[in-house]
């Protein structure tokens, strides 16, 4: 046992910094690329072998999970923070403003919002899990801010689909040359969403239309 010791301690310190590596290539790969990106680029990036990648993480979904479980948190955070806040028209605009913030410059984060996991493992789990609850309690948002007067009664919480739509092409098209025009757009929106501009709108799409059409439009970006 003892004189294993010493040989065990620097396995354990490159697995720990290979995992590391992985995960922080895999986080701007997926910004870059979306979720989609080849492992083998993945794992060029990160300066280790394909094999290495696999030992540390055996499929796509447990990569995914690492790579945005700070990000995941922090979406989740940000529905708990607006469902927080003692205003709920500021929770609302705050809510909005955070997550299409936090979606601009990262393809992986928009694809994440709309994928629908096929494996079944922990780390997956947590991660929908989160998902689904800052979703619940987006719904809440929605519903406390149409409470107060201020969200036009036809905003549908999927209507956020729609917006993040919009914040990503507008983002795609300006990032070069206009990076503020995102900020633009979502400032715009949330004007067009107050009770004192509501106008009879067209009925909101199916949510699983909306979720396609972003997942495709994901993809024809890259």
């Amino acid at each position: 046992m003892t004189s294993r010791t010493p040989a065990e301690k620097p396995l354990r310190t490159d697995a720990l910094r290979n995992r590391n590596a992985i995960i922080a290539a895999a986080r701007h790969a997926f910004a870059d690329q979306g979720l989609q990106v080849p492992l083998d680029e993945i794992a060029r990036r990160a300066g280790v072998g394909e094999a290495t990648l696999h030992r540390r993480f055996p499929d796509r979904e447990s990569l995914i999970a690492a790579a945005f479980s700070v990000k995941m948190a922090d979406y989740a955070d940000a529905a708990a923070q607006a469902l927080a806040d003692p205003d709920p028209w500021a929770g609302f605009c705050g809510y909005v403003r955070r997550v299409c913030a936090m979606q601009s410059g990262d393809r992986g984060f928009a694809d994440l919002l709309t994928l629908t996991f096929a494996a079944t493992n922990p780390a997956i789990e947590d991660l929908e899990g989160r998902r689904a609850g800052a979703y619940r309690d987006w719904v809440t948002v929605v519903r406390r801010a149409k409470s107060s007067g201020r969200l036009r009664a036809d905003f549908h919480p999927d209507d956020m689909i729609l917006l993040l739509m919009a914040n990503a092409g507008v983002v795609a098209a300006t990032a070069g040359s206009a990076p503020q025009a995102g900020q633009r757009i979502v400032e715009y929106l949330l004007q067009a969403f107050t009770t004192e501009h509501a106008r009879e709108l067209p009925a909101p799409p199916q949510r699983e239309a909306l979720l396609r059409a972003m997942r495709r439009s994901q993809q024809t970006a890259g």
